[in-house]
């Protein structure tokens, strides 16, 4: 079972930059198979970053879910990873 991740960014956001460098990181140290990413412009999908709540960038969404508004810690983000691959495994 996999997880989807998006980051929505911001063209010009040097964080949003960051945030994509440690999901990668993530997703590769917890097995890139398991984690299915994607980097959303917000100005491109506008519409489905506000359904979403998105307010600011970078913010994160998982399975649908904003879950981090802004750049979480790079121990945060892998936990809540590990929480819900724990989930899907169990």
């Amino acid at each position: 079972m996999t997880i989807k991740v998006e980051v929505f960014s911001s063209p010009g956001c040097g964080k949003c930059g960051h945030a994509k460098e440690v999901l990668r990181k993530l997703a590769d140290e917890l097995g890139g198979e398991q984690i299915n990413w994607r980097e959303v412009n917000i100005l491109e999908e506008l519409d489905y970053a506000v359904a979403l709540g998105v307010l600011s960038t970078p913010s994160i969404a998982i399975n649908d879910e904003l879950i981090f508004t802004s750049l979480p810690s790079a121990k945060k983000l892998r936990d809540e990873l590990v929480s819900r691959l724990n989930k899907e495994h169990h």
